[in-house]
């Protein structure tokens, strides 16, 4: 229950932050918000489920709702505030603009800092060794695909350089410049080669970012790191979930995420390929070992990795004689996710002899670790072999998850699973691939049940009006105790801006309809304002740029250049008043901030129908029919009205902007489903010409 003591915190705190914000404004659905977190955190409506799912419009502010409502609960209970973000923009913008106001101005004494991968760092180890001469050091470096170019030599010095003056913290986000892959392939930081209890690796950058984690009270992360440490066991990276309140930020996210995260592949002559240099490795680990502990333990590896290198030549046998009907992107998906029973068997011994190769190779590695650590070994011997041990035991690690996955019946908990046929030198190979096709059953066990509380925000959480495909695909679909709350943004829609559906001579699924767009955006674009034209398809966008650049019109095309270079040119021609016409597809339906004149003319050709041709896609139609649904209903016209709402949310982001929006796809009004999808969008004034 939330005390008055609580209460009050809130109401000082609300107080004190609105008196520092220059333009603030009491917003009636920010204050909601603040309340309703506050009391699903303190179990007022559910002892023990304390979550809340809610949808903010643009310009409620929730971020600073989010941090007024979850902060002093979270606080009062000695618990970690844990905020996971999709994208790196709002990241920066917590850390960087909104964190640091709260903590100035809301008398809450706390530290915050953002929380990246380990990936994200340099080994400072690496990067001393990257640029040595001496053979013997530098054997790791084959495993890379090619050598460094000189550009990318003169990289690795200023790293180097920079570094050693204390010019450069070590993370590969502060560095003015981009650096390489193939550059930071060399230098980054992993888990097995890069480890604390090395005294040569105690102060890298990594260690001393997660040395500062237990002090702080508010950790920012992304949604991959926090299904890492989900995955892990929770408690590995950050701290354990029972002790943390998470908000999740853009939270329509997840899902996917979850979905790729939990999601394997590997190619057959590829990985065999790589064995036999692991078979031949083998014998240098053994030799650099100088105690007793590795004794035998090559040899088993050896029997492991050949005998997965056998089952993987029956694999690749099988995969080459049996007559798939691949698509046209050679792409084979086995139907219901089920294997046939060859590759079935297969695959289960193939998971056990993965397994006996990490058990191995993890064995020899921690003794030659620990010879290190002992002295027994010189650094300049041990640490090529074990960087060079790390990525095979990353490999290794992959592996084992494709194998494991495809051991799995796919009857409870259903999988995509296909192989795509591969060009391999002057050859053919086969990548497996496997991905579960729900997610919810994951989130369920590993964040729902176990986590202090949870805040899960987006402004696009609804789909057709309703949380029902949102709560099923996270895993929240019929939990007791889950508050709801969607909060509509305080624009003034019917005022700001207008949605104009113009006759069209033809409806998308019609052949002429890119030729038609070609005859009738001139009518609809402003030349002298900000534009933006949104595709369902890169082809199509393409085919209308030409068509639009043989008329004359100077075009910004998604694609073309960088997000940021074209973003950057688009505001410079709109400044200088001279218009600007920006084009693009999903990409720019999403996290695009274009205020006032930036943008006042959104056009969208077509509403975003995701066409069901990958694997997981069309494994997901047959999943939901299967079980006597309709795919298009519950998945297809869901996602779309999802996305759809999130490109009219380009067109206005501030209280003072306007604008209209006009959508060349008569399905909105010539369809069933098209009333529902057009009555979830924002309130704007309706112009529809019939």
């Amino acid at each position: 229950m939330l005390s008055d003591a609580l209460k009050k915190t809130i109401r000082h705190i609300h107080q004190q932050v609105a008196d520092n914000l220059g333009d603030y404004k009491p917003r009636k659905g920010q204050n909601y918000l603040v309340a309703e977190i506050a009391k699903t955190l303190s179990g007022e409506y559910h002892k023990t489920q304390r979550i809340c799912v809610m949808e903010a419009g643009t310009g409620t502010g929730k971020s600073l709702a989010y941090c007024l409502g979850a902060l002093p609960y979270t606080f009062s209970k000695n618990k970690k505030l844990v905020i996971s973000t999709a994208t790196v923009a709002l990241q920066e913008q917590l850390i960087e603009k909104e964190l640091p106001f709260f903590a100035k101005h809301s008398g809450l004494d706390f530290k915050f800092d953002l929380v990246k991968g380990r990936n994200r760092y340099i080994c400072s180890q690496k990067l001393a060794m990257a640029l040595e001469t001496s053979p013997e050091q530098l054997e790791f470096i084959p495993l890379s695909t090619a050598p460094l170019s000189d550009m990318e030599k003169k990289c690795l010095e200023q790293l180097q350089t920079a570094y050693q003056k204390n010019q450069w913290a070590g993370d590969r986000d502060s560095w003015a410049d981009t650096i390489p892959d193939a550059v930071w392939n060399l230098i980054a930081s992993d888990k097995h080669s890069c480890q604390r209890q090395l005294s040569g690796h105690q102060h890298c950058p990594f260690h001393q970012s997660r040395n500062r984690l237990n002090q702080m009270d508010v950790l920012v992360v992304n949604h991959s790191l926090l299904l890492a440490d989900l995955d892990l066991g929770g408690g590995t990276i950050l701290p354990e979930p029972d002790n943390c309140v998470y908000v999740i930020d853009e939270a329509h996210h997840l899902p996917q995420i979850t979905r790729d995260f939990s999601s394997a592949s590997g190619t057959i002559k590829g990985t065999i390929e790589w064995l036999e240099k692991l078979l031949k490795f083998n014998q240098k680990l053994a030799n650099a070992i100088s105690s007793q502990r590795a004794i035998g333990l090559n040899f088993k590896l050896a029997d492991a990795i050949n005998d997965a290198n056998s089952l993987l030549k029956k694999v690749r046998d099988f995969l080459s004689e049996t007559p798939f009907e691949f698509n046209d992107d050679n792409v084979y998906r086995f139907k219901d996710g089920e294997l046939p029973s060859v590759l079935s068997a297969l695959s289960k011994d193939l998971n056990d002899a993965s397994l006996l190769i990490l058990k191995h190779l993890r064995k020899m590695h921690d003794a030659l670790t620990q010879d290190l650590s002992d002295g027994d070994v010189k650094a300049h011997v041990a640490e090529p072999i074990l960087s060079e041990t790390g990525v095979y035991l990353q490999r290794v690690e992959n592996f084992n998850k494709l194998w494991f996955n495809l051991t799995h019946s796919s009857q409870s908990t259903p999988h995509a699973r296909w192989i795509k046929q591969l060009e391999y030198k002057n050859n053919h190979d086969h990548l497996l691939a496997d991905c579960p096709i729900e997610v919810g059953f994951y989130l369920k066990d590993k964040l729902w049940n176990e986590c202090a509380g949870a805040v899960l925000c987006s402004a696009t959480l609804t789909a057709l009006g309703n949380f029902d495909h949102f709560s099923y695909e996270s895993g929240l679909a019929g939990e007791d105790g889950v508050k709801y709350l969607k909060v509509p943004s305080p624009f003034d829609y019917p005022s700001q801006g207008v949605i104009h559906i113009p006759k069209m001579d033809s409806e998308p699924t019609d052949k002429d309809f890119t030729a038609n767009l070609i005859r009738c955006l001139p009518d609809f674009i402003k030349k002298n304002e900000g534009n933006l034209i949104l595709f369902s398809s890169y082809w199509q966008m393409g085919e209308v740029a030409k068509g639009l650049r043989a008329k004359g019109f100077s075009l910004l095309i998604q694609g073309e250049a960088s997000r940021e270079s074209l973003l950057s040119l688009h505001k410079s021609k709109v400044d200088g008043g001279n218009g600007s016409i920006l084009m693009g597809t999903q990409g720019l339906s999403e996290g695009l901030d274009l205020p006032g004149n930036y943008l006042t003319n959104l056009i969208i050709t077509k509403l975003p129908f995701a066409v069901p041709t990958s694997p997981v896609e069309e494994a997901q139609a047959e999943y939901v029919q299967k079980r006597g649904g309709n795919a298009f209903l519950s998945i297809t016209v869901p996602d779309a009205s999802k996305k759809l709402v999130q490109s009219c949310g380009r067109l206005l982001r501030k209280e003072r902007d306007s604008g209209r929006i006009v959508i060349l796809d008569r399905r909105l009004i010539s369809k069933r489903y098209g009333k529902a999808m057009l009555d979830s969008l924002p309130p704007f004034k309706r112009q529809i010409d019939y």
